[in-house]
C-alpha cells in the first residue's frame, strides 16, 4: 500500500470538490483548478474528505496511487491557500521590474531579458537598496508555478564561484574555491 496514496485529503471550508468519471474538478476562493485521472485509479469523496483508491498491486498501479492523491491534495491547497516563490537576483546590476504579467529582468547580457507570464500567476518585484532584487510569484497552480520559476531560474543559473545568477530565496549553493585557491 502506498503511505502517501492512501492517506485521506481534507476538505477545507469554502473548497468544493466535483468527480465527474475520470475528472476531478476543484473550486475555491482562488480560483478552480482540475486534473484528468487514469481510469484504474478511483477518486471518492466522502463527507469532508477525499479518498485516492488502487484495484491492484501492480507496479504502475502503486506508483498512479500516490501521484494522484498528491495532485489531488495539491490542487486543493492550491484554491484554498495557494502558493508563493521567491527568487533572488544576485550580481551587479542585476534588475528586475514588471509592467503586469511582462518581467523584465537585467542579468548581464547585452540586452534586458522580457519574460510573459501566464495569466494565472500574479508577480510581485522588490528592489531595496542594499540588498539583492526579488522577484515573487504567487498561484493557485503549483505545477504552473514551479515550472515558470524554473524557466526564470534558467535564464541565468547561479554560477558556483561567485554565486551570480538568480536563485531561489533560502537556497544554498555549493561554492567552488577558484584557481588562487590551490597556489601556496
Amino acid at each position: 500500500m502506498s503511505r502517501i496514496g492512501k492517506l485521506p485529503i481534507t476538505v477545507p471550508a469554502g473548497v468544493d470538490v466535483n468527480i465527474a468519471g475520470t475528472k476531478v474538478t476543484v473550486k475555491g476562493k482562488l480560483g478552480s483548478l482540475s486534473q484528468t485521472i487514469d481510469p484504474d485509479i478511483t477518486v471518492k469523496l466522502e463527507d469532508g474528505t477525499i479518498n485516492v483508491s488502487r484495484p491492484t498491486e501492480h507496479k504502475r498501479h502503486r506508483a498512479l496511487h500516490g501521484l494522484y492523491r498528491s495532485l489531488i491534495a495539491n490542487m486543493v491547497k492550491g484554491v484554498s491557500e495557494g502558493y508563493k516563490t521567491e527568487q533572488e537576483l544576485v550580481g551587479v546590476g542585476y534588475r528586475a521590474s514588471n509592467k503586469g504579467q511582462l518581467l523584465e529582468l537585467s542579468l548581464g547580457f547585452s540586452h534586458n531579458v522580457l519574460f510573459e507570464l501566464p495569466e494565472e500567476i500574479k508577480i510581485t518585484t522588490a528592489s531595496e537598496k542594499g540588498k539583492n532584487p526579488t522577484v515573487t510569484l504567487e498561484s493557485s497552480d503549483k505545477q504552473l508555478l514551479g515550472m515558470v520559476a524554473a524557466k526564470i531560474r534558467s535564464l541565468r543559473k547561479p554560477e558556483p564561484y561567485k554565486g551570480k545568477g538568480i536563485k531561489f530565496a533560502g537556497e544554498i549553493l555549493r561554492r567552488k574555491a577558484g584557481k588562487s585557491a590551490s597556489k601556496k
